[in-house]
Parts: C-alpha cells; structure tokens; sequence
C-alpha cells in the first residue's frame, strides 16, 4: 500500500525544483500585477485658481475609464470643470494574468504536496505523470497568452496615463483653463510582471520534457524503438 511518506529530496530533483521555482514566478506575477497603485498629477489654471495640482489615481485592474481627476477648487474653475475621465479598460487582460497566476499557486502547491508525500503514488499511478503532463502544456499555452495581452495592454495603458492625457481631457480644453502634465507613477513593476510572465513560459514549457519522462507514454515509444529495431522492414 502506498500512503504518505514524506521525502523532501523530491525537491532537489529537477522535477521538483522546477516546480519550486513555477510556484515563486507565479508569485511574484501575481503580486507585481495586482498589487500596483498609480496615480496621475496635472497643474491647472483657470478662473480663480493658478496651478492647482489636480491628481486621478488608478490600480489593478486597471479600469482607467471608471477614474477621473479630482477638480482644481469647489467652484469647479467657475464652472467650467466637468468630471473628466481616463481613456481605456484594461481590466480584461490584467484580471487574465492575474488570475492565471494565482490557479498556477494552487496547482504548484497541490503537486508539490504529492511530490514531496505521496511520491510512489505518483510512480506507480500512470494517471498523475499524465494528468501533471498535461496541465504543464496547457498553463505553457496559456501563460503565452496572457503575457502577450498583458504586455500589450500594458503598452496602451502607458500611452493612456502619459503626457497624451491633455488633449484627451476636455476640462483643459475649456476657454481660460490650462493644464500641464506633471508626472506619472513609474510602472517598473508592471514591466517586472511582464519579465515573470516570460519566466513562466520558458520555465513551464521547458519542464515538459521532465514531466514527460515519468509518464507511461516515453515507456511506451522506447517499446516501439526496440521492437522495430528487432524486426527491421523487409526490403520487397
């Protein structure tokens, strides 16, 4: 019978320390990502009010057309100051990312439990190497998806929160009133998530090949390798 036997040497294997390392990425993108907080300031000047720091704060997950920058004074530049709102929802992308990030924390933990517990179950069992193979190359295709909608949208909110945000604010375009960019949050950790994401698809899809290894199926093509070796195609 097999049960739990604990043997943390699994861990100093390549399987289990790719494994380790899959968990420690998927962290750090999920906490690069979901953790920012950002914030856009303007210096505005218009009736009653010169240079007045107006600010509009965004975050995860990004959702830039629900935010809008707070008006110059409570006269509302006499009335000339409209609510006005950042341009694009990114949402879509980044909660992708996101939440691929934290399932792949999960499965990490769950197959290193098994790894590191029930590791003769996992060699005697064909169904775990084949079901850990299989969720391996379908997280690589999908940790390549979302990188590469995270990436670009990273790209258009940057344009978004940039200098271009002027001629995108109709309040600033009132008769009288003047706005001049001051300054955006830098946004080193969102690139950093987009590194983790690259990371994670080298690193899922290299582990493949070990995974592989322990499944019935390399067994089954070593079979096929011999018995053709034995009984060569007879030439007509």
């Amino acid at each position: 019978m097999f049960g739990l036997r604990v043997d943390v040497g699994m861990l100093l294997e390549p399987l289990g320390f790719i494994k380790v390392l899959q968990w420690i990425f998927s962290f750090f993108a999920f906490a690069t990502c979901g953790g920012f907080h950002g914030e856009i300031t303007l210096l505005v000047s218009c009736k009653g009010v010169v240079n007045k720091t107006v600010t509009a704060a965004f975050a995860y997950p990004f959702r830039l057309n629900t935010v809008a920058f707070n008006a110059p004074d409570p006269k509302r530049c006499g009335g000339t100051w409209t609510d006005s709102y950042l341009v694009g929802n990114f949402s879509s992308s980044a909660q992708f990312f996101v939440t691929l990030a934290v399932l792949v924390l999960l499965y990490c933990i769950a197959a290193l439990v098994v790894y590191v517990g029930y590791k003769d179950v996992y060699q005697h069992n064909s169904k775990f190497p084949l079901t850990d193979l299989f969720v391996t190359v379908i997280i690589s295709f999908l940790w390549l998806v979302s990188t590469f909608a995270w990436s670009t949208a990273l790209a258009d909110i940057k344009i978004s929160t940039g200098a271009s945000i002027i001629s995108q604010t109709d309040s600033c375009k009132a008769p009288g009133t003047t706005c001049h960019f001051v300054s955006v949050t830098r946004m080193g950790t969102l690139n950093a998530s987009v590194v983790f994401g690259l990371l994670n698809i080298v690193l899922w899809g290299g582990s493949t090949s070990f995974v592989y290894k322990d499944t019935n199926l390399r067994n089954q093509s070593n079979k096929i390798s011999q018995v053709a070796g034995i009984y060569p195609a007879q030439r007509i």
